[in-house]
């Protein structure tokens, strides 16, 4: 008893630890006004880099160890944990479906950032992939994500604007 609830302890304090980046992965993210739509993609792919690296640790062998030496002491730690290894999946599938998706609009962030205003030929491809990706992402599919994404898309525009009116 005296080692389960020794390792009851440390699974608390993973589970607090867990918890916290959970909390701050869902804080609303503070960009600059005039962040493009590449700050999107980059977003993403940073969170599925922690996410991945989360659940790399969480399916260590060091870990299973310790949630098997509690399971067989029937510990009620156990309950917390499981949700949070859910949560994690959860967090980790959304990211990695989100990148996936919004790279199928970095192939126009290049010539979104680097064309003169007569980036209208862009836009009618841009528009039928973000399309896509909001008629069949499961993730990105939320008035959240694309009111992002479109905020981030035309500051890109309003850029590309300024940068050659500053040039002509």
């Amino acid at each position: 008893t005296e080692v389960t609830e020794k390792l009851e302890e440390v699974v608390m304090i993973w589970t607090k630890q867990i918890r916290q980046v959970l909390v701050e992965s869902e804080q609303i993210r503070r960009e600059a006004d005039d962040v493009g739509p590449s700050a999107e993609l980059e977003h993403w792919k940073s969170r599925m880099s922690s996410f991945n690296s989360l659940l790399d640790e969480i399916k260590s062998s060091r870990v299973k160890k310790i949630i098997s030496i509690l399971q067989a002491a029937r510990s009620k730690t156990l309950k917390q944990w499981k949700e949070l290894d859910g949560s994690i999946t959860i967090a980790a599938n959304e990211a990695k479906d989100n990148v996936r998706y919004l790279y199928t609009l970095d192939k126009f962030f290049g010539p979104l950032a680097n064309a003169s205003p007569v980036i209208m030929e862009h836009i009618p491809s841009l528009m039928n992939t973000v399309c896509m990706i909001y008629c069949t992402s499961p993730y990105y599919n939320t008035s959240e994500h694309m009111t992002s994404l479109f905020l981030k898309i035309t500051n890109q525009m309003i850029n590309t604007c300024k940068t050659y009116l500053c040039e002509g």
